[in-house]
């Protein structure tokens, strides 16, 4: 077991009083601080190799579909660089922030819960990841082809660097977010915010919700990509209610 939870773990059962409310705010900046220094090492790491990075990984979209790129301000490509290595670092650094989080909320979970701690920081780690993979690997292709091919031959598509940019960044970054329904779910439903029953109940208009969601990634207007888009949107749900529905009978 992490030294830090058997410390934390020792603090709870050796001990009957409470945090207050400025503890609580007093071990929140704790682990932002952790946080932060902990990105530091992360962020340098990936300005070393954002060339690399930039250029095989991030570019690779555009290159894909013959999209040409276009740097429009004089030390444009100093201040992307830097973005792209802070925005990278904290997804790079997602398993080391969600460990911090479930750690801050570590001494209202029961004996039994906090004995999967680690599991759930995997896993939480591991939703986002699979959203940042599925933005990247299905949403942005799809995304840059309705954008080169949409509109007349006589227009020449050149999109500035830092605009294409911030649509596969943020893009990525929202799927992982959307990915975390499941995760959030969980922790809804051990606070008692949530039901399955809730979940079950509100199901059809969570499908219109979710349509509407994937009608506002969808790279066009046209129903087949909205539908792909939709279907993993439709499996987390599902997946939520499944979690929500395990939480109860444990509890």
């Amino acid at each position: 077991m992490n030294p830090e939870l058997e410390d934390n773990l020792d603090v709870e059962e050796n001990s009957d009083v409470e945090m207050s409310f400025l503890d609580h705010l007093e071990e929140l900046r704790q682990r932002l601080i952790k946080i932060l220094i902990g990105l530091v090492p992360i962020i340098a790491v990936c300005f070393a190799f954002s060339s690399y990075i930039i250029d095989w990984v991030l570019i690779k979209p555009a290159k894909t579909v013959g999209l040409h790129l276009q740097n429009l301000k004089p030390f444009g490509q100093v201040f992307l660089y830097i973005e792209v290595s802070i925005i990278l670092g904290i997804i790079v650094a997602i398993p080391y922030i969600f460990y911090h989080f479930w750690q801050f909320i570590y001494p209202a979970l029961l004996k039994k819960e906090r004995k999967i701690v680690t599991r759930i920081v995997f896993f939480s780690s591991l939703c986002f990841l699979l959203g940042v993979g599925f933005a990247y690997f299905i949403m942005l292709p799809m995304t840059l082809k309705f954008a080169l091919g949409f509109g007349t031959p006589d227009i020449v598509n050149q999109i500035a660097i830092d605009e294409y940019m911030n649509l596969i960044l943020s893009t990525m970054i929202f799927s992982g977010v959307v990915f975390e329904l499941p995760m959030i779910s969980l922790f809804l439903t051990k606070l008692g915010l949530l039901t399955p029953e809730f979940l079950k109940k509100y199901r059809r208009h969570s499908i219109v919700a979710l349509l509407i969601l994937a009608a506002l990634l969808s790279p066009g207007t046209d129903p087949v990509s909205q539908l792909i888009l939709s279907v993993p949107l439709f499996i987390l749900y599902e997946i939520s209610i499944a979690i929500s529905k395990w939480v109860v009978k444990k509890s």
